[in-house]
């Protein structure tokens, strides 16, 4: 006589089939770093407000969660831009950024997982191309490398952090720039040449100032001279003769003094014995 298989053991081996087949769109795990949005395909498309965190989630199999890495990401672009003048010089530039996680239900709607490629990458390389436009070969090269960068910097970031980007950018950096070796070695020859004028212009200012000094000086010693001179009359030099000959008589050793023997009338000394 054949076993009657109860329904419920049925249902419970079709619910495990069931869940064999769609447990790879049923159960999702997000790792760190990841976040996630759903597109529900019969219930209103895609979800922009409820962003996923990292960790084990559930979702309906007929739903689709949409991964997004929100850890900061380097894209490094090389491109060919045009000088002020026309002259092609080719760049290598490295940008890092992350999108506003808040944000990547907009993003997704308006770029899709491939936003790098979208949006990143043009808009860096549109930036460099409309910065350096603006700057001759030389102030790119040298001058004014410093502020073609920070410009870069400010106008990319500008751009990609609108409402309608959702991209923070964290740095952006011109790692060479490179110009045609004719152009290369005039400027270099350039700047060696006002380097060394420079070098010569500081000696000569530091020989004139020594110079001046010098002058300086003498005259000073010069009017300090005047000034003693002046001041020497015979009747002060006397008294100071005097005053000197009262010292030397309180002085133990024996000597000899001519009061009034002397030039000019003088103290006259004559011995020491």
């Amino acid at each position: 006589m054949e076993k009657k298989i109860k329904p419920v053991f049925v249902i419970a081996g079709i619910i495990v089939v069931l869940l064999v087949m769609f447990s790879a769109t049923i159960f999702v795990t997000l790792q760190p770093g990841q976040k996630g949005i759903i597109f529900k395909k019969f219930s209103g498309g895609l979800d922009k407000k409820n962003i996923y965190n990292a960790g084990f989630h559930i979702i309906a199999p007929w739903n689709d969660m949409i991964i997004y890495d929100i850890k900061e990401q380097k894209v490094d672009e090389m491109m060919d831009v045009l000088d002020k003048n026309g002259l092609s010089i080719h760049v290598d530039v490295s940008v890092r950024f992350y999108p506003v996680y808040t944000e990547i239900g907009q993003l997704h709607e308006k770029f899709g997982v491939k936003y790098i490629d979208k949006l990143v990458i043009p808009e860096v390389r549109s930036t460099v191309r409309q910065v350096m436009g603006r700057y001759t070969a030389e102030e790119i090269y040298s001058t004014k490398r410093a502020a073609v960068e920070k410009t870069i910097i400010e106008e990319t970031e500008a751009v990609l952090k609108l409402p309608a980007n959702n991209i923070h950018m964290t740095a952006l950096l011109i790692r060479s720039i490179n110009l045609p070796s004719q152009i290369k070695t005039a400027i270099e020859n350039k700047l060696k040449q006002e380097q060394e004028a420079l070098a010569y212009k500081y000696k000569i200012d530091r020989e004139n100032a020594e110079a001046e000094r010098k002058k300086i000086a003498a005259q000073g010693e010069a009017r300090a001279n005047q000034i003693i001179n002046s001041s020497l009359t015979n009747n002060l030099l006397k008294m100071r003769g005097i005053e000197a000959t009262i010292k030397l008589s309180e002085s133990p050793n024996a000597k000899t003094i001519i009061i009034g023997s002397g030039k000019d009338g003088m103290p006259l000394i004559l011995g020491n014995q």
